[in-house]
């Protein structure tokens, strides 16, 4: 049975060329970079060249990146550590009810010491209003933590007129770029934000690292404490292949930018395409003209997100939904019902997602065969005595 992967948004795999690139640092570039000798001082060279090319990449300088374990500590340093540096000017945050758990949980966790938050709602594109980020602004705002791109549906935010918005209030922003990175430009020396999160993992470079970019003007407090690595501000070893991982699937990535986006959006109207031809009822869910190329969230009403993954998986095709699981069943994703959907579009999302290593010929068959599985179960349902 031939396998498509059509998950590439919640991992990758590692690029051929990373994995090369990552190999010497594991058998023969193995020095602690804290070290004074000369094998520590030859891997300091190449991480500071890894975070020089990852920096020239959003147009940042070097010393505004720091190493993360992932995207998720990179959100949760920006939000906590941005809270406690500024507690003394205000105690206020400003998020929306769409973010990755890494960013919710972050904001939970400061409420229960003290901080007040504000969860902005959506529209049913998934996309934040303005006036409503405005209208929460308080003087005891310090900090708006606003996604970049989303990891469900794929809509971009305002985040450039959002920054504008914060500055003019002396409020610091972040975005959590994890999905957006390496598939759209960014360029801080122009956009109007002070934190962005990143991984490596989502770009086809290796789990367990990714980094956080910091403005100068910035005052965080480190939440890792140890070492002085990282400028005091992440306390730990480096993780050297990873960085070197990292940095080069940056490479990869910046190189390719508009050639895979071009692909995506084939992609994705070749499976949008192939369900009317297929005469299947289906419903896309997110922006239809500011979204990450990489991402098509599809319901497809009368069905069950549970049941058409599972269907798929048995078929050879890796698909998601952005739901939890718990207790062995789907709950319904909290972007979806944040984007107040109907419940028959909440229940039967799917989300596909497009990477490395895929082909039209590939995304025909999984259009192709995903029809297939909606029809048979709709068949199936109708059949089912009430």
């Amino acid at each position: 049975m031939q396998q498509i992967y059509l998950d590439h948004a919640a991992t990758t795999p590692v690029h051929p060329l990373v994995y090369e690139a990552m190999e010497p640092f594991f058998k023969k570039i193995y020095g602690n970079p804290s070290s004074i000798h000369g094998f520590g001082r030859t891997v300091r060279l190449h991480i500071d060249e890894a975070r020089e090319k990852i920096a020239r990449s959003i147009h940042a300088e070097p010393g505004q990146i720091v190493f993360t374990s992932g995207g998720t500590e990179a959100d949760n340093m920006a939000i906590i550590g941005v809270a406690l540096a500024n507690r003394q000017k205000g105690n206020h945050i400003i998020t929306s009810q769409i973010e990755h758990h890494a960013v919710l949980h972050a904001c939970e966790y400061l409420e229960k010491m003290g901080f007040e938050v504000t969860y902005l709602p959506v529209d049913l594109s998934g996309k934040v209003n303005l006036k409503d980020v405005a209208k929460a602004i308080k003087d005891q705002t310090i900090l708006i933590s606003i996604m970049y791109g989303n990891n469900e549906v794929g809509t971009l935010q305002p985040v450039s007129e959002i920054g504008h918005l914060a500055r003019e209030k002396g409020i610091y922003v972040h975005s959590d770029a994890v999905q957006a990175f390496g598939t759209i430009p960014i360029d801080v020396s122009t956009l109007p934000v002070d934190l962005l999160s990143f991984s490596a993992h989502k770009m086809n470079g290796p789990k367990g690292i990714g980094a956080l970019y910091i403005s100068k003007k910035v005052l965080i407090l480190p939440h890792i404490l140890g070492g002085s690595q990282e400028k005091k501000r992440r306390a730990g070893t480096e993780n050297v292949p990873g960085i070197i991982g990292f940095s080069k699937a940056v490479e990869i990535a910046m190189g390719t930018m508009e050639e895979k986006r071009e692909k995506y959006i084939r992609f994705r109207k070749i499976m949008t395409d192939t369900f009317s031809k297929e005469e299947i009822v289906y419903h896309v869910n997110g922006h239809s003209e500011e979204y990450l190329p990489h991402i098509l969230n599809v319901s497809f009403p009368g069905t069950k997100t549970e049941t058409l993954l599972m269907a798929l998986d048995m078929e050879g095709i890796a698909a998601a939904s952005g739901s939890a699981c718990s207790s062995g069943s789907l709950e319904v994703s909290h972007v979806l019902r944040s984007m107040c959907l109907k419940e028959e579009l909440t229940q039967s999302a799917v989300r596909f997602s497009f990477g490395y290593g895929l082909t039209e010929e590939d995304i025909q068959l999984a259009a192709k065969k995903t029809a297939q599985i909606v029809k048979r179960l709709i068949m199936k349902k109708g059949k089912t005595p009430k």
